[in-house]
């Protein structure tokens, strides 16, 4: 894939971010690997606002050119996350309703519900919490990413990554739904728990070819 189909992606991507409603005012970024680097989000703009001429790239072990277009405060996050993580190729990260409440509570998405797997694991983890733009916060969220492919990041929001744009924001999506869920269950008390033996006879049917088997939303870490 050319570099600019990628950027192209990238675009896509933060435009249906904004027409999702998840990603309000200038507060979420997101990013696309390269073969020597990433290509992502502006700082300070909606992300409606995105275009391929005001993304920034930043090289693997580099960072922004003084010069450039100033990128999102989070590229530390991304940049470690991409060092940390061959199998991630595209990152979404948003302050979506329902998950950052979750994640103001401090509270995971446990399973309460099968379609928790679809992060690819029996649970949707929260990160410690740290100061936003930090090296601090990309370790954090980092080390929480081994087994799953998205999490929630205390007192802040949440992050996705995918096989690229589309696949990470369809994944941010997810975990947004899973927390209104989540949360509205939480109003009548404690919702039932499937089991450890339920979560991966779940996860096993999505490593096997859930849907159409073509997207890593559904590439399950078994």
């Amino acid at each position: 894939m050319s570099d600019t189909e990628r950027k192209r992606q990238l675009v896509d991507a933060l435009h249906k971010m904004y027409v999702a409603g998840i990603s309000p005012g200038a507060s979420g970024n997101a990013s696309v690997r390269t073969e020597d680097g990433m290509w992502i989000s502006a700082s300070g703009l909606s992300a409606g606002e995105a275009s391929l001429s005001n993304l920034a790239f930043i090289a693997d072990e580099g960072k922004p050119a003084i010069d450039g277009i100033r990128p999102s405060s989070e590229w530390h996050l991304h940049q470690q996350i991409y060092r940390d993580h061959p199998r991630c190729q595209a990152i979404v990260h948003c302050h979506s309703r329902h998950a950052t409440a979750l994640a103001c509570l401090r509270r995971p998405i446990p399973a309460f519900h099968y379609m928790v797997a679809v992060a690819g694991a029996a649970e949707i983890p929260c990160t410690e919490y740290a100061e936003f733009g930090t090296e601090t916060l990309a370790n954090s969220v980092s080390k929480n990413l081994y087994d799953v492919n998205a999490c929630l990041m205390a007192n802040h929001g949440q992050i996705a990554l995918g096989d690229s744009p589309l696949t990470a924001l369809a994944l941010a999506q997810e975990v947004e739904e899973l927390a209104a869920m989540y949360l509205l269950s939480l109003q009548s008390g404690e919702p039932v728990l499937l089991s450890q033996a339920e979560m991966e006879a779940v996860l096993k049917r999505f490593a096997s070819g859930y849907g159409q088997g073509t997207s890593t939303i559904f590439n399950v870490l078994v």
